[in-house]
């Protein structure tokens, strides 16, 4: 299992430049998050996760897995979006994985080329296809790609870590960009942080 990686350098300038997120950290101590460095497959996997429980995910993942023998696009291509559908998604998003599928093997969409990329260009290039919204490619940029200054005002969970942590009953969009200013370069630790925050 593959981690996303920091250490102390990240943690001691969050604690440097944020007193209350520095309180936090030095309280849960060192966070581990799984990583999935396949693009691919944490791009289907992120597809095949929107809108159902991460338990329901993983049941359907399992099916995907057992019914493609190995995700890559060349095993993806060999099967039809009604097989794929019959694993317990939607249609629309057996699809989407279709489609996205497509665009890999036609060159249309290219991994490597992805990791070339600024942050806000893997939004944009990501967007372009059905399924992945803005907040799809921000966790990508975070769980495949180890980018290390993402912080996602489309995540609920972000945003209820922060109004937790600086006590707001409403968190601005404003208030928002100015601790995600702060916490960068280093945002996407801030985020592991905020995540565990909203959970307690």
């Amino acid at each position: 299992m593959e981690i996303f990686k920091y250490g102390d350098v990240e943690m001691e300038y969050l604690k440097r430049k944020d007193k209350k997120l520095g309180e936090a950290i030095q309280r849960i101590g060192k966070i581990q998050r799984e990583v999935m460095p396949d693009l691919f497959v944490a791009l289907i996997s992120s597809i095949v996760g929107q809108q159902i429980s991460s338990k329901a995910a993983d049941t359907v993942w399992a099916r995907l897995c057992d019914l493609a023998g190995e995700i890559t696009p060349s095993s993806m291509a060999e099967i039809n979006a009604s097989d794929i559908q019959k694993c317990g998604m939607s249609l629309r998003k057996a699809t989407y994985i279709k489609g996205i599928t497509d665009a890999v093997i036609n060159g249309e969409l290219s991994m490597e080329e992805l990791k070339s990329l600024s942050d806000e260009e893997v939004i944009k290039r990501l967007t372009a296809f059905h399924g992945v919204g803005v907040w799809t490619a921000e966790m990508l940029m975070i769980f495949s790609m180890e980018r290390p200054d993402v912080v996602s005002w489309n995540d609920l969970a972000i945003r209820r870590g922060m109004s937790r942590l600086y006590h707001h009953k409403e968190l601005t969009k404003e208030q928002f960009l100015r601790y995600k200013k702060r916490y960068s370069p280093y945002g996407s630790v801030a985020s592991l942080y905020l995540w565990a925050i909203s959970a307690e």
